[in-house]
Formats: C-alpha cells, structure tokens, sequence
C-alpha cells in the first residue's frame, strides 16, 4: 500500500492530538457524536446522507448526535472540517465522496471513519493488492455500478451510434477509474470511444460542447462535478439530440436519458448499519469488507427518450420528474 504515512505533518499533527484525547473520552456513553463530511450538495449525496443518519437513528435513537457538514466542492474545505471533527474527538465520521475519505484517512489514524459514495477504495486510497478491506480505520460502501452492463446498455439503446464521448472531471480519480474500464468495455462492443475531461465547474459547458461536436451518445459516470452541473450539460446535450447514458440516476435526471443506477440511499443505509456495529458491537473498520449494492434498476427519462426516438425496451423504468 503507498500509504498515507508520506502525508504532510501538519495531518499528523493533527492524528496526534486527537490521539491524545481520544484514549481518555472514547466511551460506553449515553451519546454518541458523528461527524458528517459531504463534499457537495446533490441529489445522489444527500440520499447517502440521508440513508446514513436514517439506519443510525433507527438504530441508536436518541443516542446518536450527527456534526453535519457540506464542503461545497472544495477539497480544502474537506480537509478543514475533517480537522474540526478530529479536534473535537468525535466517536466516528461518514466521509461522503472520495475527497471527503482522503481527507479523513489524512487526519486521524484512531477515529473509526465508513465512507460512502466511493467508486474504488483501492484507487481513492492508493492500495496495492486489494484485498475488500483497507487495512486501516476506514471502512464503507461503494457506489460503482456495473460497468460492462452500463456498456451494455448503450449498445441496447443506441446500436447504431459509433462514437461515445466520455465526459467527467480529470481531478476526480474514481471517475478516470470507471472512464478507462468503460473505453475498453465500450471499444469491445465496437464503438470509438474518446475522454473529455473539464477540471472544475468553470470549463464544463466548453468541454461538454467539445464532446458534443465529436459524439453520437455521451457516458458520464459517477462524478460529483457532474452531477452539480447538469443543468449547463443538459443545455448543449438536449438542443443537438445527443443521447446521454448516465452512471446514477441524478445525472440522468438532470441531462441523460437512460441509467442504470444504484439507490444511493440505500448505500448510506448500508453504511450507517457499518458504522452502528463499529460503534455497538466494536468490530474493527480495518476488518470490515467494503460493500456494494445490490439494488440496481435500469430507468429512463421519457420526454428526453421521446424527444430522441429512441425505443426503450419494457424492462426499463420511468424516471419521475421533479416538477
């Protein structure tokens, strides 16, 4: 594993106070304290959340207090509340999206953390040699989808189309993870497949423009700078009659036409019922597998199918629309 211990002593500094006083408060206590590091606010983030905080509460009541916060986007402003809740010794924390987790494996080599919405482990952590579990004091769910049936369904629903831009942001690493498997999946079933990566919010609408001008369908996979911009995507998709295929439903909601989705509430369940055994039953997070859902539906937004003629096949669901 090229482990976390190269990074800056700042963050050891910092694993070293909440060391300090964790052995002397972590307790049998009436209540416990969790702090909640969401990267960004969308649809498919705050399912997870709410999914998390809903299977602790079920379970805890009113013993389980929840230290919610948004680090709208900023990878440093996950590393700044990720060290608040460290100072402030909380029993665990729920790092949601890979910026949150390295964050949070960044900190604190003693606060148990269970992360959810995390496409790979393995690639967010820089393990070698996975083996389902970390090795250290994180644990969680993932959010990756199946790649070769998502592949897949662009084959079922545009067999005609050649070429598949794929459009994500280069800074988040689990979404180059699932664009590089979808190329080869996609190139198997011979398509021409080629990657159009913005860096952050400012260059979206150009880089999707640019896709748009080569592509005949676009894939977006699980990507949180995607989802917080489908509205600019869907303004260039929708007036050219591009198709696009998306990795979880709130992207598709937003500018796709066709998904197949995982429950995003349904992993930030799972990782709540992880963390209330770490918390009651004292299981160790460097034991625990990473788990993954099971819970996938293929959906469809119909005006957009419409709109593109497309023929979606009766195992598909409607999407319901926000009004």
């Amino acid at each position: 594993m090229k482990t976390f211990k190269k990074i800056a002593a700042v963050a050891m500094a910092i694993t070293m106070v909440g060391a300090m006083t964790s052995c002397s408060s972590k307790k049998s206590a009436d209540t416990y304290t969790i702090g909640i590091c969401q990267l960004v606010q969308h649809e498919a983030l705050d399912a997870a959340t709410k999914g998390f905080k809903d299977a602790l509460t079920e379970k805890l009541g009113d013993k389980v207090k929840f230290d919610e916060q948004n680090a709208s986007g900023e990878k440093t402003n996950c590393t700044t509340i990720i060290s608040q809740f460290v100072s402030s010794n909380v029993d665990l924390i729920m790092a949601n999206a890979t910026d949150s987790l390295i964050a949070a494996v960044s900190a604190t080599e003693d606060i148990p953390i269970v992360g959810t919405s995390i496409t790979d482990y393995a690639t967010a952590l820089e393990i070698d040699n996975w083996t389902g579990t970390t090795g250290i004091n994180a644990t969680g769910t993932a959010d990756l989808a199946p790649l070769k049936d998502q592949a897949a369904m662009i084959k079922e629903l545009c067999p005609d189309k050649k070429n598949v831009g794929i459009l994500y942001c280069s800074n988040e690493p689990n979404s180059k993870y699932q664009a590089d498997i979808m190329k080869s999946e996609l190139e198997g079933l011979g398509y021409t497949c080629k990657a159009y990566t913005f860096v952050d919010t400012n260059d979206v609408s150009s880089i999707t423009q640019a896709a748009v001008d080569a592509s005949d369908v676009l894939y977006i996979p699980t990507d949180n700078t995607a989802a917080s911009n489908t509205e600019a995507i869907n303004n260039i998709t929708e007036p050219a009659n591009i198709p696009v295929i998306a990795a979880e439903e709130g992207i598709c909601k937003g500018c796709g036409v066709a998904t197949l989705s995982i429950s995003y509430y349904d992993i930030g369940h799972r990782a709540g019922e992880m963390a209330y055994k770490i918390l009651n039953d004292g299981e160790k997070p460097e034991e625990m597998p990473i788990e993954y859902s099971t819970d996938l539906t293929k959906k469809y937004v119909a005006k957009r199918a419409e709109a593109l003629k497309l023929t979606i096949p009766d195992d598909y669901e409607q999407i319901v629309m926000d009004q």
